[in-house]
């Protein structure tokens, strides 16, 4: 008895794909800075959203995203909506080639990870989606890996003692991310991207360093996010694609990390089903 490769059945997808963020429109900005919140300022991100969309039609693009125009952070805002991850203020900023700072939040383990029902990005997915009509192409989101729960999370952070053990915490993401992936599909998402970039960022030597005076092997970290990554896409639907985008890292046309890709490429390649 042979396992049927199901590879064939997701779905085509243009060859022409907008991977990252767009620049955040005007409006949304200062709707935030006037501090709208709730309603007001939703209105004015689906608003702006919406025009978005259209620009990316008439561009001749064919896979639609909203360019993460909600977002403060392309990831600290997945990762504060999750059950048991809190972000809370921080006297730290992210660590980019600039003088500019990034907003000082850290990532707290709080209590046991699980991805609610009612996560918000599902409805700003379903937004997008209901933007595109039938034959237009297909609606997309962004969300950060599962890597990001792990590398943004310093061992002081851990409030919730039992992710002390590594092995809960790698498990519990994994765990948490299955049901990201499978709560997405049901919302109508054939087309999902995980920003795993810390596989990147685990090619420059000083990121390397660092994780080591954490007591953390930097190339089992590769290995670990690899499985995580595995466990959370491998019992996906057949007509679900998956996507992976990796950088080192981008504030202000700055970066964070500096290196090659080769120390991951056997883990993501060989171990991983991802399918763009």
């Amino acid at each position: 008895m042979t396992t049927e490769d199901t590879s064939s059945f997701r779905p085509a997808l243009p060859r022409a794909d907008h991977v990252g963020s767009l620049l955040r429109p005007q409006a949304i900005a200062g709707a935030r800075m006037q501090g709208l919140k709730g309603a007001e300022l939703r209105a004015v991100e689906d608003r702006e959203i919406a025009a978005l969309v259209a620009m990316q039609k008439e561009a001749g693009l064919r896979v639609f995203t909203d360019g993460e125009a909600r977002r403060q952070f392309w990831h600290y805002d997945f990762m504060g909506m999750l059950t048991g991850l809190d972000m809370k203020p921080s006297t730290r900023s992210l660590p980019f080639q600039t003088k500019h700072k990034t907003p000082p939040i850290e990532a707290h383990l709080t209590g046991p990870l699980d991805f609610p029902a009612d996560h918000p990005m599902l409805r700003h997915f379903t937004y997008v989606r209901d933007l595109v009509a039938p034959g237009e192409g297909i609606a997309k989101i962004s969300i950060p890996g599962p890597s990001a729960c792990h590398y943004r999370m310093v061992p002081e952070n851990i409030e919730h003692k039992p992710y002390l053990d590594q092995e809960l915490m790698f498990h519990d993401i994994a765990a948490t991310y299955r049901k990201a992936v499978q709560a997405f599909y049901e919302a109508g998402c054939r087309y999902l991207q995980l920003d795993d970039i810390f596989f990147a960022y685990l090619g420059d030597e000083k990121q390397r360093e660092e994780r080591r005076a954490m007591g953390q092997d930097p190339d089992e970290l590769v290995r670990k996010y690899a499985w995580m990554l595995e466990e959370a896409i491998r019992d996906r639907p057949a007509d679900m694609v998956i996507g992976m985008h990796m950088c080192r890292g981008n504030f202000r046309s700055s970066h964070v990390a500096e290196g090659g890709y080769h120390g991951a490429a056997d883990a993501i390649f060989n171990t991983t089903s991802v399918d763009i």
